[in-house]
């Protein structure tokens, strides 16, 4: 135990979460006598693939995750939500997500909570013992509260991100190099932390693997030139875990877990042209950058990741859709989109979901009426500015998937089996042995 056990006289069982942003339990497990330190926790403990949300995009992911609630109750969706009865859109920030965060619960039980570097928490909140928001924070001083965590973060030279657009250049050295480095500072930080022994939940995420798996990943699956180049960093994280876990004290369950799964990306799928190809959009001109831009006679529109929206009377402020018409015209959307083909004449989506399947809870009346989930190889864009083509390649060659997402659970007592993301926060309220209301979550504990 640390100094503040022993100052507290306290023993209560904590946990340490740590997020390994869009890293699929496969590649773990296909590596042990690379990734020795992922085997033992595994071997020692519980581990398996789980399923993410609808839709698998991080933006959506992490409120998921740590609330334990699907994005009708979080009230985010994607990287870019649509606001109500307008057309203008937003990027959601820690302060739209409309449901109570698992460190706020530990709050709430009279628990101290160390929060570092989890998407979709700027500006930090004030209400916990500390934390440093991640993804689309502006700097490392607007992001971390108290100021003690910023003087500290500041003076290790904490990186909340990676530079991505490195990984654009066909020589991935450079991107690399910073991928390395955002990592070491992200676990110097949480090695400090761990070791300050002063909380009982510590949360701390790692994205840059979701990063380089963008931009490597199609390497790593088809042996690819930069597929040493990938397991090595793997390697380095593998080592970073087992430093964590050599760090824990014995009343602390080490958790490690991802948001999503990945894949290797073939096409990009640039959905509004698809629709504006098929009739279903059109715009006000030629010049056009946004959703606002879309013509009075669109009868449907598309927001990242293959969301798809009517354009819907008295819901829209110029929908063409009837209320009337809803039903029949969401069906014969639903219709095309699974009959698309991408050029070797693979289905684009492996499903179609409507709305009330994927989603529930106070906050739905921005949710998407359809969203696609595609299948392995098929990223699905949705830019206004228009492209000349319906498929195209960009720069990553991986994507998102909602399979063959990632949980480790150093205790042999949890049963990982037909898991989904929203388990997570439960379980872990389980293994601290803080109280919850059995309806709290979508999904439940996966403690024995």
């Amino acid at each position: 135990m640390g100094l503040f056990d022993r100052l507290r006289g306290d023993d209560a069982p904590r946990v340490a979460f740590i997020g390994i942003d869009g890293v699929p339990f496969s590649l773990l497990s296909n590596h042990k006598d690379r990734l020795p330190n992922f085997a033992a926790l595994a071997d020692e403990g519980s581990a398996g693939a789980i399923d993410s949300i609808v839709p698998p995009e991080s933006s959506a992911c992490w409120p998921a995750l740590t609330t334990g609630v699907n994005p009708g109750e979080t009230g985010v969706y994607g990287f870019q939500d649509r606001e109500v009865g307008s057309y203008d859109t937003y990027v959601p920030m820690g302060q739209d997500v409309q449901a109570t965060r698992i460190w706020d619960r530990v709050t709430e039980a009279e628990r101290l909570a160390t929060v570092l570097n989890v998407p979709v928490t700027f500006p930090p909140q004030r209400n916990v013992q500390r934390m440093v928001s991640g993804f689309l924070s502006p700097s490392v001083a607007k992001a971390s509260y108290p100021d003690e965590l910023r003087e500290t973060l500041e003076s290790k030279g904490y990186l909340i991100d990676v530079n991505a657009k490195l990984g654009h250049k066909a020589d991935k050295s450079e991107f690399m190099d910073h991928a390395y480095k955002t990592l070491r500072k992200r676990f110097e930080a949480f090695e400090h932390y761990l070791s300050a022994d002063d909380w009982d939940l510590f949360f701390g995420v790692f994205m840059t693997t979701d990063r380089v798996n963008h931009f490597l990943f199609k390497d790593y699956e088809t042996d690819g030139e930069n597929k040493e180049v990938f397991l090595a960093f793997y390697e380095q994280l593998d080592a970073y875990i087992g430093q964590i876990r050599e760090l824990l004290p014995p009343n602390v369950t080490l958790v490690v877990a991802s948001d999503h799964g990945f894949t290797s990306l073939n096409h990009e799928v640039h959905c509004n042209t698809w629709l504006q190809q098929e009739g279903w959009l059109s715009y006000a001109d030629d010049d056009h950058s946004e959703l606002g831009d879309i013509a009075d006679e669109t009868r449907a529109y598309s927001l990242i990741p293959g969301r798809f929206y009517l354009n819907l009377e008295g819901r829209e402020p110029r929908g063409s859709v009837p209320e009337d018409d809803y039903e029949t015209v969401r069906a014969e959307l639903k219709a095309d989109l699974e009959a698309l083909e991408g050029p070797d004449g693979t289905p684009v989506c492996e499903r179609v979901v409507e709305k009330e399947v994927a989603f529930r809870g106070d906050h739905a009346d921005i949710a998407p009426d359809l969203v696609a989930i595609p299948n392995h190889g098929f990223d699905l864009k949705a830019g206004f500015k228009g492209h000349d083509d319906v498929f195209d390649v960009g720069p990553r060659n991986g994507m998102h998937s909602f399979d063959n997402a990632t949980l480790f659970v150093d205790d042999p007592d949890v049963a990982i089996e037909d898991a989904d993301l929203f388990d997570i926060a439960p379980t872990i309220l389980d293994l601290m042995d803080i109280e919850y209301g059995r309806t709290d979550f979508d999904g439940a504990t996966l403690l024995k």
